[in-house]
This record gives structure tokens, C-alpha cells and sequence, in this order.
């Protein structure tokens, strides 16, 4: 099937592109390409922007602006990203990377979207041509976003304060078992002051590990302090079932790697 690209000098005018029928947005590639390929009949025409600033990456103040079409590869070895270069060369192998996109993420059904994980545990805000939105606000109506993505931003964690990891069968680029994020804050006397927890597979979208957050808050990081945080890791997820693990089984390890995380 043909699909026809157009490409637009701004955002503004890409966003009235997407408006006609089977219009898809272009970032990478990595996911509307695929589905194309993969004979996904809905999609008609591709869109994409030559917006300078979706390529930018801004970092003052303690914080952090990102633009959407950033790959992750960028991420990953930007000087003064160092503390969510993890979580980015998380994404895939070597070619993933040069190609996935911060907005892509954002959008990536589970078993993807390991990065988006990152940005929910760090509260960041997701930028559009319509505003502003928090970032868990964003993924619970991402299926209804038609407007392009164009930044996230976000406070840069300090590095002892932010933890990722994903879990995965075939390393060292396997699709996620489930990833974990953890932005956590400790008061003079070593207990957890805030605590934000993300995770990934545990739901069609990355989701907060409420539960957790609140069972940390006043506990310090050992063995007895995050018992009951991982008694209730699992509280509010409904787990995919994929060809990588069942549902069943991505709950029964949750605590065991979010203890992991935890105690690292």
C-alpha cells in the first residue's frame, strides 16, 4: 500500500495536517512504520514536522526540556542527562535508539515504552501545541491526543535519588518482563520523605505504584523498611499477558524487583 508523506516547517501546520482520515504522525518511525508494515489498513498518510525545536534539549536551572523528536541515543549520552541515560538505552538495541523518539514513547503500547516509565516516576509535564499537561494526565488520554507532542520537561533528579531498571529475558535489548522506576527523596535522618513509582507492564500504559509510594513514606531503605511497600507493589495493576510473560507472572515478580530496585 502507498502512503504519502508530507512534510511541514511547524508544528502548527503538521497538527492541521493529522486532522484528515488516516493521517499518522512521523517521529522515528519505530511504531507507526511498523504497523504500516505490519498491514495496518487505517493508516493512509504519514506526517511529519522539520520544527527545530522538537530536536532541542535544554538543560538550566535543575531542569530539563526535552524535545520530542530527540532519540533516545541522544539521550543517552548527553553530558548532563547522566541520571536517565539508563532508562533510555533501555529502548531497543543500538539502531532502536538512533531512532526512537521521546514523543514515540510516549505513545508505545506495553510491552514498550520503557522511557515513558522514567518520565511518569519523575513527574514530568508533556508539552503540546494545545498546552500543557502532567504527564500521568497525558498517558490516561494519550488515545485521545490528536494534537502533536512537542517536549517534556522535567526536574533533573539527583542521581542517588532516581532508580531504573528493566527486566528483561534476552539481553541486552530484549522486550521489558517489566521495568521499574523509583524517584525518591530521603530526609537528615535516612527515611523516605517522597516517594513516586512507576512501572511498566504492569498495565497497558506505565502506572503509578500508589500503594507503595505511601507504604515508603517515613521508612527507611532496608530490609524491614520497604516490607510493606512490597506487600502492595502489586495493588491496582492488571498486568499484560504477552508472548514474553504472563500476567500471572509479571505479578508475582514485582515485589521481588522492586525490592531489588529498592535496596540497590
Amino acid at each position: 500500500m502507498a502512503l504519502a508523506l508530507q512534510t511541514f516547517p511547524t508544528v502548527r501546520d503538521a497538527n492541521a495536517a493529522l486532522k484528515a482520515s488516516g493521517s499518522r504522525y512521523l517521529g522515528g518511525g519505530t511504531l507507526v512504520v511498523r504497523a504500516t508494515n505490519e498491514g495496518d489498513v487505517s493508516v493512509s498518510g504519514l506526517v511529519r514536522s522539520t520544527d527545530p525545536t522538537l530536536s532541542g534539549i535544554t538543560v538550566s536551572g535543575g531542569k530539563a526540556r526535552i524535545g520530542a523528536s530527540v532519540t533516545m541515543a541522544a539521550i543517552a549520552r548527553h553530558p548532563q542527562l547522566g541520571a536517565i541515560a539508563k532508562a533510555a538505552r533501555a529502548v531497543g538495541g543500538p539502531a532502536i535508539r538512533n531512532m526512537a523518539t521521546v514523543g514515540g514513547n510516549l505513545f508505545a503500547p506495553a510491552p514498550y515504552g520503557d522511557f515513558a516509565v522514567a518520565l511518569l516516576a519523575l513527574d514530568a509535564t508533556v508539552s503540546t501545541d494545545d498546552g500543557e499537561l502532567p504527564i500521568g494526565d497525558f498517558l490516561a488520554k494519550r488515545d485521545d491526543n490528536h494534537a502533536i507532542v512537542t517536549s517534556v520537561s522535567f526536574a533533573l533528579p539527583k542521581a542517588e535519588s532516581f532508580r531504573f531498571l528493566k527486566v528483561s529475558r534476552v539481553k541486552p535489548k530484549g522486550v521489558s518482563v517489566l521495568s521499574i522506576a523509583a524517584a525518591l527523596e530521603q530526609a537528615g535522618d535516612g527515611a523516605i520523605s517522597s516517594a513516586r513509582i512507576a512501572l511498566g507492564c504492569m498495565a497497558d500504559r506505565p502506572m503509578r505504584a500508589r500503594a507503595a509510594e505511601k507504604a515508603l513514606i517515613g521508612r527507611r531503605l532496608d530490609r524491614d523498611g520497604i516490607a510493606a511497600a512490597l506487600a502492595v507493589a502489586g495493588e491496582g495493576t492488571s498486568p499484560i499477558t504477552d508472548p514474553i510473560a504472563s500476567a500471572w507472572y509479571r505479578a508475582e515478580v514485582l515485589p521481588v524487583h522492586l525490592g531489588r530496585l529498592l535496596l540497590t
